[in-house]
């Protein structure tokens, strides 16, 4: 696991990260464009000491967006904007496989989404 995860993490299921990787290195396979940025952020470090948060439906295709950003050297974050729509294994992949810190739960209330939002924002764990 990532130092990254020690900010804390909310995700549904671990054991979905292996799943969640294979997903994501096929959609980083289908999206050539984001693939050549991350690879020249990867070189440059434009993003370099900057902390990034994404709020968005935590799919495959967020997913390399946030791999994007942290190649460039970002610190980045994700939390779902929609729970409902968010893919587990890709989460977990995420958080266990990747570094990323991500907050997301399909059984959320409100608050919960709510609380997670917040933590993204301030970089306070919840």
């Amino acid at each position: 696991m990532s130092s990254n995860t020690s900010r804390g993490f909310d995700i549904k299921d671990p054991s979905l990260a292996a799943d969640g990787r294979r997903r994501i290195d096929w959609a980083a396979r289908e999206m050539p464009v984001l693939r050549q940025i991350r690879e020249t952020f990867a070189d440059t470090q434009p993003l370099a000491g900057m902390r990034m948060t994404v709020c968005a439906h935590i799919t495959t295709e967020t997913a390399n967006l946030a791999l994007a950003l942290q190649a460039g050297g970002a610190d980045a974050v994700l939390c779902a904007s929609n729970p409902l729509s968010t893919q587990d294994d890709v989460a977990a992949a995420l958080v266990y496989r990747l570094g990323l810190v991500g907050y997301r739960d399909v059984t959320a209330d409100d608050p919960k989404v709510k609380a997670a939002a917040l933590a993204v924002s301030t970089g306070v764990p919840f």
